[in-house]
């Protein structure tokens, strides 16, 4: 009874370790899959870019401007008028925008939108049994399906992340605007406060982040079982997973950038 009670107590954790060992696995055999020839996967690459695209480019503008003028534009505009110092805001936008906002922005919109397309195709195949028929047939599924996903998802947020950052101070300025201030100040401390490495950094990271979310939706799609609940079910636990995962790992990122590079903290 006692061995019971344990099993059922630590079954969550031992599930939890061993699809992040299996996620690592398939991270470290697709990273190998990408660099080694063949590359037959151009085609659909271009066709998983173009549909994300498709599908992401209008929520990513509506979200981040949104986002952007409510909370850091309105808020952070009503405490600065109130301390006389509004003309701030553009500095303030460098690190709410650029480094935080902009990347979780896009990286919830990939996962939400694009994320759960690619666990429900896998998941969908998985059911089917095409993948066990292409590997009967030779045919690596992971290099001609998890593949050129890994590396859409990672284009197309790097990509979203610069629109992202363009919407995002676009929000800014229109909380400026709302506050009938002239918009040279805004400029000037975004100008100022921005740098090379933030802009890396946002980059990088959410880049990143597209392959974290590619990973988790490829591994949850390509293990569903169930019929058409276990692939609704997979669907759900992806986008969980993945955010989860956007969400530490940016922690992390974030704590060893402003270790290595302590100078961007400070807000001029």
């Amino acid at each position: 009874m006692v061995r019971a009670v344990a099993d059922r107590t630590f079954l969550p954790a031992k599930s939890l370790f061993e699809q992040v060992g299996n996620m690592m696995i398939l991270t470290g055999k697709t990273i190998t899959s990408t660099v080694r020839p063949p590359y037959p996967y151009g085609g659909e690459f271009i066709g998983q870019f173009l549909f994300a695209l498709q599908l992401c480019w209008f929520p990513m503008a509506v979200s981040t401007v949104a986002i952007s003028f409510g909370a850091p534009g309105l808020q952070a505009a009503n405490i600065l008028s109130l301390l006389g110092g509004l003309d701030r805001l553009g500095g303030f936008f460098v690190l709410a925008s650029v480094r935080e906002f902009a990347p979780l922005v896009s990286a919830i919109i990939v996962a939400g939108v694009a994320g759960t397309a690619i666990t429900a195709d896998l998941g969908a195949r998985k059911i089917r049994e095409e993948l066990d028929a292409l590997q009967v047939l030779g045919v690596d599924p992971i290099k001609n399906l998890v593949v050129p996903r890994f590396l859409a998802l990672m284009l197309i947020t790097g990509l979203l992340d610069v629109y992202a950052i363009f919407f995002g101070i676009s929000g800014g300025l229109l909380a400026e605007l709302a506050y009938h201030q002239p918009l040279g100040g805004f400029f000037a401390t975004l100008l100022t406060n921005a740098s090379v490495t933030d802009l890396w950094g946002s980059l990088l990271k959410t880049t990143l982040f597209g392959a974290i979310i590619a990973i988790v939706c490829s591994y949850k799609g390509m293990n569903a079982s169930g019929g058409a609940e276990g692939v609704g079910r997979a669907v759900n636990e992806a986008v969980v997973v993945a955010l989860l995962a956007v969400a530490f790992f940016n922690h992390v990122f974030t704590q060893t950038l402003l270790a290595t590079h302590p100078e961007i903290s400070v807000i001029k």
